[in-house]
């Protein structure tokens, strides 16, 4: 930081609405909950019970049951989940307009900022001109879309759209959007919190700032655009103390990962994770953030770190004022949230963590969790696909060869240690003539074009581009699938070639067919991992005991030959340092989006041939969902542990044989314009026919993997079609499932997707927060089996009741499921839980759902 900010800022907080005694004894509270305190004290007039509250939580550090209100102060969406939401909120004007009133009474009441991120696809690489091709094609793919936010941006008074090609949505939320405090709109005179809510779980992100947020499904989003107070749980509070210092070669990355699989393995779902400890003096707020940024990988709702000297530095660099520095150090201080102020806090636990007991790891082959040291790698993949034949040899494309490398995702291209540390292998491997395999497809997408400068002023671009990491966009490519075909030398060998493609990627999320449907196993790891894996084309190969290549005088080259110290790495960053903060950015390249057409209407003109956007069904009257007790439904899905929101409602391309493409080439779409579901989220008779289409969901009512169910007479069909018999002959349905249903993406068509099925109830073991929520929005029921309760082996002829629905409440959530026989013969019953954690989620349950909500609140 060049200039260091004023030390003279004053400020007043909502804090001051307290007396001396309550704000000392409350300032023990842990940091997230002094600022969801201090978003109460800014909203409410009457604070009475909600101090009750927080003094009772202190005295347990736990209060089960008990919901506050939360007004976060703006949004940020991302393009594919974005749509969806604008797209209601375009209806719920129109539904207004129909109504008598005025169009701009349905608007954004806080500010929204939606980043195009999630469209840019790898159709080209390794070439110097992949970036720009896949741009163009991503305009051309998305014009529909892309006019819609040009719309909606022009007629949402607080919507500002980033335009595509400037980066991933959490990066620039870290480096462009976000101020830890700012003044409050309610109370000018107030400094407060900026808080955020995003509709990607990898808003927290942002925590590593300081600044509290989450991902939230669509739905929520809409509830707080409409300036609808959220309304949460009072959430236990983990602390995680993070000690000691890493080991030569351990990367942030790593650490990540490491605390991913401990944090999963503890049981954090529904918690805030809060870090402190030594170990933050040597973590720079990019480490920290690699961090928050896999918290929705272990299962948290945020992941907060302290604001400190390290906070500021990073945020001046990216160009903060240092009048907003100080007005940030002022506060940070004032509230007790600078790191090591303040007097002892409570916590609801403490995890400890030794930075010094870490080592270098991948995780795989479809968990972020499933932590794996380099040695571990090879016999992950025999213990998981015991048939193949994986292969040790370099220059073999045998079972294990990986056929993508990508340095991809907003968890790692953030950071510059992890970037410089990658082009420094690439530039080690260079200089002794290793080259990566024909069969491997490299690529390069940071998360921002400040990493891309950066790259390229230390020089280190050149070195990557010769091992054919080439830019090939700024945003999220290969992590969310859009990793486009894979290379020809093993695509035009898929039937004779490997029987396992493997898939190495800088990313966040590796669950099945996410990456590519034809890679069967992907493993997470740092870029400069990810470099060295290229360069051996097979993690049947142990990195840390075989070579990775052969030099031009035929000598093995050893991982341990091309990779950086600790110093490397630093003496790059300072060389580059200077040239980064003289040399002005290039301006954004937005000439493609001023050209963008739209309707400059209050209302947005809905095309009724668009297979892009099409006005949701949510507000009518025909969607209303019945909250009586459910009378022998049968089971259209019986699944396992762990089942994602990409097993329930995919990202990936659509396949001209699915539902959903069978359906668009009806429309007169070609098969290779099919693009992937995240590009036709606006359309609910694409996303509908598209829910459950995973080639990896195990159904074991269907006797095989795929997108399978049995329809009422016993035929092996779709999902989809399966679910449109059972409607069609007046049978509800429900999904069984076991531990952590819903793990993943805050994907809100996946609660969509299910109510438009006609699916009444999910009962599962447990619920992921995200997914419980939306299914909660949609009016469907999630259901918690009792510990240890046994039910009947899968049998499609189950009839399945569950009684009580109509009588749930705050203080009754229990109801009782019955499974009967065919014949009549009652199997089991029991009593369950209805997972709905609040008041407000019980009457948004006994409403029907938001929309339904809506539609009464309109009348």
């Amino acid at each position: 930081m060049n200039e260091q900010p004023g030390a003279e800022a004053r400020i007043v907080t909502p804090w001051s609405r307290l007396e001396a005694a309550d704000r000392a004894r409350l300032s023990a509270l842990p940091r997230s909950l002094v600022i969801l305190l201090e978003n109460i004290l800014a909203h409410e007039p009457d604070l009475t019970q909600w101090l009750a509250l927080f003094d009772r939580w202190l005295v347990d550090g736990a209060l089960e049951g008990a919901e506050i209100p939360f007004r976060p102060s703006r949004i940020l969406l991302q393009d594919t989940a974005g749509v969806a939401a604008l797209a209601d909120l375009a209806a719920l004007r129109d539904h207004h307009v129909a109504k008598g009133s005025a169009p701009e009474g349905v608007d954004a009441a806080i500010p929204i900022d939606l980043v195009i991120d999630h469209s840019v696809r790898v159709d080209h690489s390794g070439t110097p001109d992949a970036l720009a091709r896949n741009l163009a094609l991503e305009y051309a793919r998305n014009e529909e879309r892309y006019s819609f936010f040009k719309w909606a941006e022009h007629s949402f008074a607080r919507l500002n759209v980033i335009p595509p090609g400037q980066g991933i949505c959490h990066q620039i939320n870290l480096e462009q959007l976000s101020e830890i405090a700012t003044a409050l709109p309610c109370h000018p005179a107030w400094t407060g919190a900026q808080t955020v809510i995003g509709t990607d779980s990898h808003t927290t992100m942002v925590n590593a700032l300081g600044i509290l947020g989450w991902g939230v499904g669509g739905i929520e989003a809409e509830m707080a655009a409409l300036g609808q107070p959220l309304a949460i749980p009072l959430p236990r509070i983990c602390l995680v103390r993070l000690t000691g210092r890493r080991r030569p070669g351990v990367m942030a990355t790593d650490i990540a990962l490491h605390v991913t699989a401990r944090l999963r393995s503890a049981g954090v779902v529904d918690q805030i994770v809060e870090f402190a400890g030594d170990a933050l003096d040597h973590l720079t707020l990019a480490d920290r953030a690699a961090i928050s940024n896999m918290c929705p990988e272990y299962g948290a709702t945020a992941a907060l770190f302290p604001v400190d000297e390290q906070t500021l530095d990073y945020l001046g660099i990216n160009g903060r004022s240092p009048d907003a520095l100080a007005r940030y150090r002022a506060y940070a201080r004032e509230t007790g949230l600078w790191r090591g102020m303040g007097q002892a806090r409570r916590y609801s636990r403490t995890i400890d963590i030794a930075l010094g007991e870490l080592e270098p790891v991948m995780a795989g082959p479809s968990r972020p969790q499933q932590l794996r040291t380099l040695s571990q790698v090879p016999a992950s993949l025999r213990e998981a696909f015991p048939d193949a034949h994986l292969t040790s040899a370099l220059g073999d494309c045998g079972d294990g060869a990986i056929a993508i490398a990508a340095i991809t995702s907003c968890t790692n291209t953030a950071n510059p240690h992890l970037m410089i540390a990658a082009g420094l292998v690439a530039r080690k491997a260079r200089a002794r003539g290793l080259v990566v395999p024909p069969w491997v497809k490299t690529s390069l997408a940071p998360g921002s074009q400040r990493i891309a400068r950066l790259l390229r002023l230390s020089g280190l671009q050149d070195d990557l581009e010769a091992l054919g990491f080439h830019l090939v966009g700024f945003g999220c490519t290969t992590c969310v699938g859009n990793s486009g075909d894979l290379k020809p030398e093993v695509a035009a060998g898929l039937n004779e070639g490997p029987s396992l493609l493997t898939a190495l990627l800088s990313g966040n999320r590796n669950f099945e067919n996410r990456i590519h449907p034809d890679v069967q196993a992907n493993y997470l790891a740092s870029p400069p991992l990810v470099v060295a894996g290229a360069l051996a084309g097979s993690l049947g190969i142990d990195l840390s005991t075989q070579p990775i290549g052969t030099d031009r005088e035929g000598a093995p080259v050893m991982l341990a030959d091309i990779w950086p110290e600790p110093a490397e790495i630093a003496a790059v960053l300072d060389a580059t340092a200077s040239a980064m903060h003289t040399e002005a950015p290039e301006p954004a390249q937005d000439e493609a989006w001023a050209a963008l057409p739209f309707a400059k209407t209050a209302c947005f003109p809905w095309n009724a041939g668009s297979t892009f956007v099409q006005p949701p069904p949510f507000f009518s009257a025909s969607q209303a969902r019945p909250q009586d007790d459910i009378i022998d439904a049968r089971p259209l899905l019986w699944l396992g542990d762990n089942v994602t929101t990409d097993h329930i409602s995919p990202i990936s391309r659509i396949r001209a044989d699915s539902p959903a493409g069978q359906y668009l080439r009806q429309l007169g779409v070609p098969a290779e314009r099919l693009g992937g579901y995240g590009d036709r989220r606006a359309n609910h008779h694409v996303m509908i026919r598209g829910t459950f289409d995973n080639q990896r969901l195990d159904n074991q009512l269907a006797g095989a993997t795929g997108n399978l169910a049995l329809a009422p007479d016993g035929q092996r069909q779709s999902v989809f079609d399966a679910s449109s018999a059972f409607a069609a002959s007046g049978i509800p349905m429900v999904v069984i499932a076991g531990e952590n249903y819903g793990t993943g993406s805050a994907r809100d068509w996946a609660a969509k997707g299910t109510a438009l099925l006609g699916i009444r109830a999910v009962i599962a073991r447990s619920f992921e927060r995200i997914h419980r929520n939306n299914l909660i929005a949609m009016g469907v029921l999630p259901i918690v089996l009792p510990p240890g309760a046994s039910l009947p082996p899968p049998n499609p002829r189950l009839r399945i009741s569950i009684l009580g629905v109509e009588h749930i409440s705050p203080e009754r959530r229990t109801v009782a499921l019955r499974f009967t026989a065919p014949d009549g013969t009652q199997l089991a019953q029991f009593d369950a839980q209805v997972d709905a954690r609040s008041p407000s989620q019980i009457a948004l349950l006994k409403t029907g759902g938001l929309f339904a909500r809506l539609i009464a609140d309109s009348r």
